[in-house]
C-alpha cells in the first residue's frame, strides 16, 4: 500500500490513459479536430492538477532546457494565428496545439519524479495497448470491426471506424514500450512479461491494416534493437520472423488481406489506390498553400478552407467509413494526413522549425542519454522515433490524439532529465549517483550529487 501511495500523484495521467478506452463521440477530423472526449477533459484536469501542485510547492517546475524545448511550439502557433486571414477562426487551433504539444507533455514531465514513476506510466501504455488490441482481435474474428474491402474485419478497438488509426497508434505505442522494457530492463519476470506483451501486440497491429503504423513500428523497433546491440537485434529479428511465419503462414491471420495490404506499399506510384491518390493530392495542395504564404502559412485550421483552391480534380469528396457498430458515413478530407505538410501549410516555415525542431531536440536528447544504459532511454527513442516517422503519414485529429501528448511527456523525462536515472539498481557502465537508495547512471562523465526523495535532478 505504501508503494501505491507514493504513486498517487500519477492518478491524473493514468486517468487520461484509461479514459481513452471510452468510445469517443468525435471523428478523426484531422488537423486540430476531434476534441471533446472524456480523455481530453481529463487532460485539462491533469494540467490544472499539475499547476496547483507547482503553485503549492513553490518550486520551479521545469529546467530552463525543458521549458525552452517544450515551449518552442508556442512561438510558431501564436504567430500563425496572429497573421491568419481569420484570427478568430484560428483560436481553437491555438488551444489544441498548445494542449497537445506544450501543456499536457509539460504536466506529465513535471509529475514523473523517478524511474518508478516512469515504469508505472510505461506499463499503463502497454496495458492500454493490450486492451485495445484484444478488442481489435475480437472484432476481426467476429466480423464486427470497421469495413475493409467489403468486410467488417478491420481492427479499430473502441475508437470506431471514423478513427481507424486510433487503435493502431495505441497498439504501436504499447509495442514500442514493451520492446524497450524487454531490451533494457533487468532479467526477470518484468522482462518476460514485456516480451509476451510485445509478441501479443503484433497480432492486432497487423489486423489494423494500417500501413503507416506498420512502417513506423518496424523502423522504431529496429532502431531500438540496433541501439541495444547487434547480436540481440539478430536474435530478436529471427524470432519475429518466425512469429510472422507462424501467424500468417500457419494460422492464416489475415493472410490474404495482409499480403495485399503489404503489396500496396510498393504500389504507391505504379498503381495507387484511391486513398493513396487522395493523399498525394492533398500533399500537393498543402505544398501549394505553403508557396502562397511561405513564412507563416495560411493560418491555423485554414487547410479545409483553402484545399479546393489548390487540389487537383483527382481528389475524391471523402473516404467511406462503416462497420464497428456504425452505419455508412462519408468522411470529408480535412487534412493532408501528413503532420509536417499540415504545419507547413498552416504555420509556414516558422511553424515547422518550432514544432518539428522541438520534437527533434527531444529525440536527439534521448539518443544522447543511451550512454547511461537502461530501458527508459530506449523507450523514449522508440516512442519519439515512431511518432516522427508516423507524422509523415498521419496528423493530429480524433479521440486518440491526446495520447500523443501523454507519450511526448513520458518520452521527455529520460530525454531532458538524464540525472533522474533509468538504470538497473547496480551500475554497469558510466558514472552514477544515488537516487532514493538506488544507483543510477548519469552518462555525463562526472559525478552527480547524492539526492533523496523525488523531484527532478
Amino acid at each position: 500500500m505504501a508503494g501505491v501511495g507514493r504513486r498517487l500523484h500519477l492518478a491524473p495521467v493514468i486517468a487520461v490513459i484509461g479514459l481513452l478506452t471510452v468510445p469517443g463521440g468525435g471523428g478523426a477530423e484531422g488537423g486540430t479536430g476531434g476534441t471533446g472526449t472524456l480523455a481530453d477533459a481529463a487532460s485539462g484536469l491533469l494540467v490544472l492538477f499539475c499547476l496547483v501542485r507547482v503553485v503549492r510547492g513553490g518550486a520551479r517546475p521545469l529546467t530552463l532546457a525543458a521549458a525552452v524545448v517544450l515551449g518552442l511550439p508556442v512561438l510558431g502557433v501564436c504567430l500563425a494565428a496572429i497573421t491568419s486571414n481569420d484570427p478568430a477562426a484560428s483560436l481553437p487551433g491555438v488551444a489544441r496545439y498548445v494542449q497537445i504539444f506544450v501543456l499536457v507533455p509539460a504536466a506529465v514531465l513535471v509529475l514523473v519524479r523517478d524511474r518508478g514513476d516512469f515504469a508505472v506510466l510505461a506499463w499503463a501504455l502497454v496495458a492500454l495497448a493490450v486492451f485495445e488490441g484484444g478488442v481489435g482481435v475480437v472484432q476481426y474474428l467476429t466480423g464486427t470491426g470497421a469495413s475493409y474491402m467489403g468486410e467488417d474485419v478491420r481492427a479499430v478497438g473502441t475508437f470506431g471506424p471514423t478513427d481507424v488509426m486510433g487503435m493502431a497508434t495505441v497498439v504501436a505505442f504499447g509495442l514500442v514500450v514493451a520492446v524497450g522494457l524487454a531490451l533494457g530492463g533487468p532479467a526477470g519476470r518484468a522482462r518476460t512479461a514485456a516480451l509476451v506483451c510485445a509478441a501479443l501486440l503484433v497480432v492486432p497491429l497487423v489486423l489494423s491494416f494500417s500501413r503507416g503504423a506498420w512502417i513506423a513500428t518496424v523502423l522504431a523497433c529496429a532502431a531500438q534493437l540496433a541501439l541495444a546491440g547487434v547480436r540481440r537485434a539478430m536474435r530478436v529479428g529471427l524470432a519475429v520472423g518466425a512469429l510472422a511465419v507462424v501467424l500468417v503462414g500457419g494460422f492464416g491471420v489475415g493472410s490474404t488481406m495482409v499480403k495485399e495490404r503489404v503489396a500496396s506499399i510498393t504500389q504507391v506510384t505504379a498503381a495507387p489506390d484511391q486513398s493513396v491518390t487522395d493523399r498525394y493530392t492533398m500533399w500537393a495542395a498543402a505544398a501549394g498553400m505553403w508557396r502562397t504564404d511561405p513564412l507563416t502559412g495560411v493560418g491555423l485550421k485554414g487547410f479545409p478552407q483553402y484545399r479546393d483552391g489548390h487540389a487537383s480534380l483527382a481528389l475524391s469528396s471523402g473516404s467511406d467509413t462503416a462497420g464497428a457498430g456504425q452505419s455508412f458515413h462519408r468522411q470529408p478530407l480535412l487534412s493532408p494526413h501528413n503532420m509536417y505538410l499540415l504545419i507547413l501549410s498552416e504555420q509556414g516555415l516558422v511553424g515547422v522549425l518550432t514544432l518539428a525542431g522541438s520534437w527533434l531536440a527531444l529525440l536527439v536528447a534521448a539518443v544522447r542519454r543511451l550512454a547511461g544504459g537502461g530501458e527508459c532511454a530506449l523507450i523514449a527513442v522508440g516512442l519519439l522515433g515512431w511518432q516522427l516517422i508516423d507524422f509523415a503519414y498521419a496528423d493530429i485529429g480524433g479521440p486518440s490524439t491526446v495520447l500523443t501528448a501523454v507519450v511526448l511527456g513520458v518520452a521527455a523525462w529520460p530525454a531532458l532529465y538524464a540525472n533522474a536515472a533509468c538504470a538497473t539498481p547496480a551500475p554497469r557502465c558510466g558514472h552514477s549517483f544515488r537516487w532514493g537508495g538506488t544507483i543510477a547512471h548519469t552518462g555525463w562523465g562526472r559525478w552527480a550529487p547524492a539526492r533523496r526523495g523525488g523531484g527532478h535532478a
